[in-house]
């Protein structure tokens, strides 16, 4: 437990300021932020709110959308915004084609080029870019990135203490050579998150997550292959669920706790 890492949305409706009492009663001391709360609350008042609370943030999420106007300005934001929290990650959705357009091939070099712009910035705030690959169901509208190859290629043309890679097992464990290749991954893990897949789909699959062991996910051959890559960082559960939000924050929080722990059950 001394890993896990909390992520804000697993609880949605709960307000910034009850999410971390909600932490601090429980005895978590990590938390992965998302910017729309954050502006809401504002974010020196959440900064502050966070720090004094003794509470580390793991991520800030997300920033990217590479194909929307204005990019390049939001993203230079969320970077100081990942700064002003301390957060030493900031995880990027790469977003997904132009409207109108079909090529892919295009919109992913545009998205490599786009990181790389974005790197010098990074770099002097003391923060960590995160490619996350999603599932290829969500290449045309939300992410062109959907492969641990393609995140890794784009990383791969910078330091990795500028540029790495998000694992996150929702996203990742379709691909049967994922695996061997998050094994040899090495420092170019910057987070690691948990999410299930569960089945049927529900109607809205982007909510339909399931926390760690509902779903049908190998989470103990993903937490080995991290491990082999030599990640020694925060484990962060990151579930969007429709279902999960409507019970109480305090209750989702322990019911994550428990599934985090579930996971490593067996190894």
């Amino acid at each position: 437990m001394s890993r896990f890492s909390f992520n804000q949305i697993t609880a949605k409706p709960w307000t910034l300021p009850e999410m971390v009492a909600g932490c601090v009663a429980a005895g978590v001391d990590q938390v992965a932020l998302w910017r729309e709360p954050v502006a809401e609350y504002g974010l020196d008042r959440a900064a502050a709110l966070v720090r004094d609370a003794g509470l580390r943030v793991t991520t800030l999420c997300r920033s990217g959308f590479f194909q929307l106007p204005g990019w390049f300005d939001d993203n230079r934001r969320a970077i100081d915004e990942a700064a002003a929290l301390r957060a030493p990650v900031l995880v990027l959705v790469s977003g997904g084609l132009p409207e109108g357009s079909r090529d892919l091939a295009g919109a992913r070099e545009h998205v490599a080029d786009a990181i790389g712009r974005l790197v010098p910035d990074a770099a002097a705030a003391g923060v960590t870019l995160a490619v996350e690959p999603l599932h290829p169901m969500y290449a045309a509208d939300r992410c062109v990135i959907s492969t641990w190859d393609q995140a890794l290629a784009i990383a791969e043309r910078h330091p990795a203490e500028h540029v790495g890679v998000t694992v996150d097992t929702y996203h990742l464990w379709w691909d049967d050579t994922v695996l061997e290749k998050i094994a040899r991954a090495g420092d170019r893990i910057a987070i690691y998150q948990l999410a299930d897949w569960i089945t049927p789909l529900p109607a809205g699959v982007l909510t339909g997550r399931g926390l760690p062991g509902d779903g049908c996910i190998d989470m103990r051959a993903f937490h080995d292959a991290v491990d082999k890559a030599g990640y020694r960082g925060p484990i962060e559960v990151e579930v969007m669920n429709a279902d999960l939000w409507e019970r109480p924050g305090r209750d989702v929080l322990a019911a994550t706790m428990t599934s985090f722990e579930r996971s490593f059950r067996g190894r």
